[in-house]
């Protein structure tokens, strides 16, 4: 077996087609078709179902991919330990960071970094939370911010701060000169969300859901201050953390404590188990760590 036929097989069930698969890899579908039916003809499975119209992946199939993605990963982790002994320097890394934090927290914790470390060459990943948890399986990226919880069994957690979500509505809404609600309270509410498939998105809803009722959104987007002027036109009602309070315009607005349950938003660096790490990304997480722990007991553990 070769890491090229893994490879190809990869690509085929990412396209769910030997044309576009063959365009993509910049080989010849015959050619194409042949390693696959190598790799087919030694796993002694069929890997895709090709009698229908439109290609499709066999049970076998998908079974196979979870290996072959384990496979991939683990020859890009020897590949990128040979390029720092090649080359001898600090090397490079991916450093996937969800928008809503990348604003609050890290600007100047990279600028600082970077300042400390400038043969070091970081690329900036900009995911939702739980894309960015897939990029870091797939090894896409090295090492993210996480919000917890987080699979433990996947990832290593250095957890660096918590802090709370907050409610944020018109200051002509109802709730506008409360200093605190109950989530049950707000059934009836017509919420303004972070896209689903970012971690702000599940932790709103599950709280929703712990307090009895499913949430009735009427808006999904990646930006803070949009969710702030929608809410802010008394649209619907927002949630988002209280470190971005501190560079938002709420005039016009009110921020509320949140009570059964509290939503807190726990943040951690993460990165892939038994993945290779870079001596840039080793580097860094150890800058965050030490730089948060610098700026006092901002993490606490959730003792509710």
């Amino acid at each position: 077996m070769e890491i090229k036929q893994l490879r190809f097989f990869l690509e085929v069930y990412k396209q769910k087609s030997f044309s576009k698969a063959s365009e993509t890899l910049h080989i010849s579908q015959p050619t194409l078709s042949k390693v696959i039916h190598q790799l087919e003809e030694e796993l002694g499975i069929r890997l895709f179902d090709r009698s229908t119209r439109h290609l499709q992946v066999t049970e076998e199939g998908e079974m196979m991919r979870t290996h072959a993605h384990k496979v991939m990963r683990e020859v890009e982790d020897m590949q990128k330990a040979a390029n720092d002994i090649r080359l001898r320097k600090k090397g490079s890394f991916h450093f996937g960071l969800p928008p809503v934090i990348g604003s609050s927290f890290f600007p100047n914790v990279i600028a600082d970094f970077i300042k400390r470390y400038p043969e070091v060459d970081m690329h900036i990943v900009e995911e939702g939370a739980k894309v960015m948890e897939q990029s870091l399986l797939e090894g896409n990226i090295d090492v993210g911010v996480g919000i917890l919880p987080v699979d433990h069994e996947q990832f290593e957690v250095l957890p660096i701060v918590e802090k709370k979500l907050q409610l944020v509505v018109s200051s002509s809404h109802a709730l506008a000169k409360r200093e605190r609600v109950e989530m049950r309270e707000l059934k009836n509410e017509h919420f303004l969300l972070f896209l689903k498939g970012f971690s702000l998105y599940d932790r709103v809803r599950d709280a929703c859901i712990q307090a009895g009722f499913e949430p009735n959104i009427i808006n999904e987007s990646t930006q803070w201050d949009f969710l702030i002027k929608m809410a802010k036109e008394n649209l619907g009602i927002t949630f988002l953390p209280e470190t971005v309070f501190a560079e938002a315009d709420l005039s016009g607005t009110s921020v509320i404590d949140i009570e059964n349950p509290q939503i807190l938003w726990s943040l951690a660096i993460i990165w892939r188990k038994d993945s290779y790490q870079s001596h840039a990304a080793k580097e860094w997480v150890q800058f965050v760590k030490k730089t948060f722990a610098d700026q006092g007991p901002t993490w606490a553990p959730n003792k509710t």
